[in-house]
């Protein structure tokens, strides 16, 4: 039982908090007397279900004084839809006791929380009596509150669709046109084109006379109407079957005025004219790629390419299909796993096209990648990590022809991609280098080296060489790596003693009251960069005690659920792990994505004054989850953490 001066200095700060909090602040003196004797306080833990959409009867409205609460919504079939989050001054249950219904959402405790409650007589006497509340609760909450939440939870799968509408008015007919239309010559037989066409897998070819003006436009479509219609020979030549003139566009004009004129006319490619010049072809299967842009239509785009020049644009399609799927609630892991798939697909090309202009390599071969690449974990920023492992030669003629092809084919791959958009690795980690591009017996005896004689670089290159997977041709090289890598690590403790010790240095990058850490000048002032000093803690724990335990995935999820499979850690250390670091690569993942949208490279920078305050909050849980590595590495190896 609560003493009645323990009581009165309770109501005395409740008082004063409900100062503080509008439009509890405009009451009068006599108001707060009353209200006063009313008031209780309820603390709920993190997790708990406050209010029951449709079932919980509202009987007070809740004042957070301290912690988090999360409000959504759940959908006939079950799915979350999360509306929003609300913290410290913040309320809820205000709309049920207005509008005399149950609760409206589900409120569940985001973190450990401690309400005031002011009672649904009192509070609903305010309301008709001050004329303050009518216009804060009723005006400026209710209609709009209801309707808005109601309208999403029934639109909710409307809304992509409405997004792909958007970008035929947002899209110039520049960004999605081919480049590099291709040409014939008024006098060239109809056959002479279809081979053409054939050759370039595209639909159509505009016909350019000797002194260079384009005269016309022939598509396959011509040739196979128009030849059967009239009768006419595979030797006709183009002019007696093309379209003529050439229905052009402005290369700035947006993608609908370019479809809307499809149709006016009938016909399914436009030229594309800048500076009174024709600069390219679109056609009506460009702009509906762009409407309903998906993994599926991209992995066509790219596996159509017959030229490598065709596969430079492409990428840069990616971020679009990133945001509708985060826009679909998709989980950040299997966005970096679809872009590191269509990543893949990009590479699986360019080597494919290279390999046929090359000729075949001496002796089979495999394509690695490392790092992010080698994880599955790819954003919109990612560096070049690769290189090139093969078989053994039988000879010295067999072995000095290999290394001179595969470190062809390394720099060549490594340029094409840089035309893709991307990054060459500024430490010159690539298949482009001769250090990286060896025979399988090299490969073991360099990483015998980082194991049996670590020093801070060999750690360091480590952390990336050791993520590594097969990308292209033979897997059963990259396996066969891999497998000498697990024998070695198991019984090198040495080694894993030093992994274990640079694991363990990493910091959160908050302050003593729980700040964030920010660089204090330069470009990126005000800002922390979540790759180093978030994700990385996260990724080099996991592959530590992967390479501890003998255990092959290299994607950071996947060592961690494999981990917790093999009782390496516990069940809810895992789901914090997994938790904190798909948080912190969906802030990523937005981040690069507003800067890719702005037109700005995207980086790993983030300013945590741009956030929310309840992403704030998770992002500092996340954070501080790397002391508890800190802890678990320190007992688990041994390590003293100073």
């Amino acid at each position: 039982m609560i003493e009645d001066t323990t009581r009165e200095d309770w109501q005395q700060r409740a008082i004063a908090f409900l100062k503080t909090v509008s439009p509890f602040d405009t009451l009068s003196d006599e108001e707060y007397s009353i209200l006063s004797k009313t008031l209780t306080e309820k603390v709920f833990r993190e997790g708990t279900i406050i209010f029951g959409q449709g079932r919980t009867a509202i009987e007070g409205l809740y004042l957070i004084k301290s912690g988090s609460v999360k409000l959504y919504l759940k959908d006939e079939h079950g799915t979350e839809i999360l509306k929003e989050y609300r913290g410290k001054k913040d309320y809820f249950g205000a709309l049920g006791m207005i509008m005399g219904t149950k609760a409206n959402l589900n409120v569940e405790a985001a973190e450990d929380t401690r309400c005031i409650v002011v009672p649904k007589k009192n509070f609903l006497a305010l309301v008709h009596t001050n004329p303050l509340f009518s216009v804060f609760y009723l005006k400026s909450f209710c209609k709009k509150y209801i309707h808005s939440a109601h309208l999403e939870l029934h639109k909710k799968r409307e809304s992509t669709k409405a997004e792909g509408a958007f970008y035929l008015f947002s899209e110039d007919v520049g960004s999605v046109m081919k480049k590099r239309p291709r040409m014939c010559l008024p006098d060239d037989t109809a056959q002479a084109a279809a081979e053409k066409m054939a050759k370039y897998r595209i639909g159509s070819l505009l016909v350019k006379s000797e002194s260079g003006n384009i005269e016309g436009i022939v598509t396959d479509k011509d040739l196979r109407a128009k030849l059967i219609a009239k009768g006419l020979s595979s030797i006709e030549p183009v002019r007696s079957i093309m379209s003529s003139p050439v229905e052009t566009i402005p290369s700035q004009a947006p993608c609908f005025d370019a479809l809307f004129l499809m149709l006016q006319k009938g016909i399914h490619h436009l030229a594309v004219q800048r500076a009174g010049n024709i600069v390219g072809i679109v056609t009506a299967h460009d702009i509906l790629l762009l409407e309903g842009r998906s993994p599926v239509f991209l992995f066509r785009e790219i596996s159509a390419q017959t030229q490598i020049e065709g596969l430079y644009s492409l990428p840069k399609q990616f971020p679009r299909l990133a945001k509708t799927m985060i826009k679909e609630g998709v989980r950040a892991n299997n966005i970096t796993r679809m872009i590191t798939v269509l990543n893949d697909r990009i590479l699986d090309r360019i080597l494919g096209l290279l390999i046929d202009e090359m000729g075949l390599p001496p002796v089979p071969f495999c394509w690695l990648v490392m790092g992010s690449e080698g994880r599955k974990e790819q954003t919109f920023s990612t560096d070049q990590d690769n290189a090139i492992i093969y078989e053994d030669a039988d000879d010295v003629r067999q072995k000095e022809a290999a290394r001179k092809y595969f470190l062809a084919l390394g720099k060549k791959t490594v340029a094409h991609l840089a035309e893709c958009g991307y990054t060459l690795c500024k430490g010159d980690i690539m298949a482009s280098n001769p250090k990286w591009t060896q025979p399988l017996s090299e490969w073991r005896k360099i990483f015998d080296h980082w194991i049996f004689s670590p020093d801070p670089e060999d750690i360091l290159n480590s952390t990336i060489f050791f993520d590594f997977r097969p990308a292209f041709g033979k897997a059963k090289l990259a396996n066969e790596l891999r497998s000498h890598l697990v024998k070695r690590t198991t019984r090198e403790k040495v080694f894993i003693h030093h992994l274990a010790r640079h694991c363990a240095e990493a910091r959160p990058p908050l302050s003593m009251f729980k700040n964030f850490v920010v660089e204090k000048n330069g470009e990126h002032k005000g800002c922390l960069d979540i790759k180093t000093k978030g994700l990385a803690p996260f990724v080099n724990f996991a592959r530590l005690m992967c390479l501890d335990r003998g255990l092959v995935e290299t994607n950071t999820l996947e060592r961690i659920e494999s981990l917790r499979q093999h009782e390496a850690i516990s069940d809810e250390f895992a789901f914090k792990l997994r938790e904190a670091y798909e948080f912190q690569m969906h802030v990523r993942l937005l981040h690069q994505l507003e800067r890719v949208e702005n037109g700005k490279q995207p980086n790993n920078y983030i300013n945590p004054s741009e956030l929310s305050d309840m992403e704030k909050y998770t992002l500092k849980k996340a954070f501080l989850l790397i002391s508890e590595i800190q802890s678990f590495v320190g007992t688990y190896f041994h390590v003293d953490l100073g």
